[in-house]
């Protein structure tokens, strides 16, 4: 897939404001600071269309892109550590679980996982949620830049061992960098053949 055109459409609080669900819809999400916003630009070749942060919580609304007028990539707010209220958190969590249940057109979830740690108890909770609501997904392993290829290696290993406690299948899984655009072709491409596959449904 070639990106033609990436803009900014809208960002908000409530699934109800967000576009007609007439596109499909792929989501990114993942724990604070894991790299979803650059990413997002990675992918788009667009450095500030998803603005970056050092400091994690910087997404905090559901906000909306129109990828080559024909479908929709949604930075959604992380979830885990953020320098907010508990209430706050409670709030991103029930916007969250709402946009899930009530979006009808989200083609995928993109679960996002920074290669250089060992599974998570957050990471892992968080892909059982979506697999007992029944939503597709796939799981993005980011900053492959940042480490060797063995320890990614050992990283996705260990998460194929733990899924497999509680999963028949293990999902579709990408390795990629913002740096160095590892992945890219691979996510575009997939997400082209799912766009496909609904066309024809």
């Amino acid at each position: 897939m070639i990106i033609k055109e990436a803009k900014f459409l809208m960002s908000n609080t409530r699934v109800e404001d967000c576009p007609a669900p007439n596109k499909p819809e792929y989501a990114f999400i993942g724990r604070s600071n894991v790299g979803k916003s650059s990413l997002i630009n990675m992918l788009t070749e667009q450095k500030g269309l998803a603005k970056t942060s050092s400091s994690p919580g910087k997404t905090q609304l559901i906000n909306h892109f129109l990828i080559n007028d024909s479908w929709y990539l949604v930075d959604l707010p992380g979830y885990g550590y953020a320098k907010v209220s508990k209430g706050e958190r409670e709030k991103w969590k029930k916007m969250i679980n709402f946009y899930f249940q009530k979006r009808e057109n989200l083609a995928c979830v993109f679960v996002l996982i920074d290669s250089r740690h060992e599974p998570l108890k957050q990471d892992l909770e968080f892909i059982n949620y979506l697999g007992g609501m029944g939503l597709p997904f796939v799981i993005v392993f980011t900053k492959l830049d940042k480490q060797s290829a063995v320890k990614t290696d050992s990283t996705i290993a260990a998460y194929q061992r733990k899924l497999l406690e509680t999963w028949e299948e293990l999902p579709q899984m990408f390795r990629t960098s913002a740096e160095t655009k590892a992945g890219r072709d691979e996510i575009l491409n997939f997400i082209d053949e799912v766009n496909i596959q609904m066309q024809n449904q």
